[in-house]
């Protein structure tokens, strides 16, 4: 019996017991629904296959996708108080920083990195999203002005990938004053002659969009990327009318002008660099060849001899209106 309990037994509920699967091998896109194996949505830069739909993707990848060779630096951000207003709800907005931190791994919804793309120096200020929905506090604040002091410093790019819901409420106008702190951090890039370019991702809405993130030299879109400040439903109850299709999406803004460009995030890297280059180096790409002036004198070898062109005679003065000579 001890043979049969303790040898043939284990082995037969291990042949016919059902394995543990991870529950994170599979992933479910958002948009059709397809079931995606984790491997190669990663390999696709967490884009569906089956419909194209561009799923949140966290800052660390993303960084490492545009720097060269996935190497950047991330930039160390001047500590903010923690909970300023003492603010609570159902929970203290101390514990809620305190899980949003846990869960995210880094203090606050931005990271700011340097490095290089095509060898060139640049400065990207990133947003992540499952930090309380990206939200723009204090921290966020100084985090872009952190970005764009090192930009001028650098004498670098600065490129801006917002994901967020708009400013945090749980720190009232603290949140709001961030704006404008946000909107100075442009112009100092700007006023020093160093291209600022925002990568609008899913979604950027709210102050995030009334600020920063619609200020770039040149915008660009993810595609199907929620991009707006108030939602599409409070905007229906607002104005009582049905929003046509695609409203607030990146197609939608491209047609309307509000940005410049939609990119496939897997060109994302390549038309940065491309522009990169041509704000940086507006010159031409290849050397200028002068032709020499053409000689007007030389005769064409056309195989036959110009012809002179014909004058029309000098008109003749009729007989006795003429001058005359001598005297009367």
């Amino acid at each position: 019996m001890n043979w049969l309990n303790n040898y043939v037994r284990p082995k037969i509920r291990a042949l016919v017991a059902p394995r543990e699967v991870p529950e994170n091998l599979w992933h479910k896109c958002p948009s059709c629904e397809a079931m995606i194996f984790h491997r190669e949505l990663e390999e696709n830069l967490h884009v569906c296959q089956h419909c194209g739909f561009h799923m949140r993707l966290d800052p660390d990848r993303r960084l490492s996708i545009l720097f060269d060779n996935g190497h950047y630096q991330v930039v160390e951000l001047p500590k903010t108080p923690v909970d300023p207003l003492k603010f609570r709800d159902t929970k203290r907005y101390a514990d809620r920083l305190k899980e949003a931190q846990a869960k995210a791994q880094r203090a606050d919804a931005i990271i700011v990195a340097f490095g290089k793309m095509a060898g060139m120096d640049v400065v990207i200020a990133a947003f992540d999203f499952r930090f309380m929905g990206g939200s723009m506090g204090i921290g966020v604040g100084e985090g872009l002005l952190s970005a764009a002091r090192l930009a001028v410093l650098q004498e670098a790019p600065l490129i801006v990938v917002p994901a967020s819901g708009g400013a945090r409420m749980q720190e009232g106008i603290l949140s709001l004053m961030q704006m404008p702190r946000t909107v100075i951090a442009v112009e100092m890039v700007k006023e020093a002659g160093l291209p600022y370019i925002v990568v609008l991702t899913d979604p950027t809405t709210g102050g995030v969009t009334a600020s920063f993130a619609m200020l770039g030299d040149i915008q660009i879109a993810e595609q199907g990327a929620q991009i707006g400040f108030a939602g599409a439903r409070v905007i229906e109850d607002t104005i009582r009318e049905t929003l046509p299709e695609g409203f607030q999406r990146s197609e939608y803004l491209l047609e309307h002008g509000m940005v410049d460009m939609v990119v496939h995030r897997k060109n994302l890297r390549s038309t940065l660099v491309r522009v990169l280059h041509l704000l940086r180096h507006p010159g031409p790409s290849a050397e200028v060849v002068v032709l020499p002036a053409p000689d007007t004198n030389a005769v064409p070898k056309l195989g036959y001899a110009p012809t002179t062109p014909k004058r029309d005679p000098a008109p003749t003065a009729p007989a006795g209106t003429g001058p005359q000579s001598g005297s009367d």
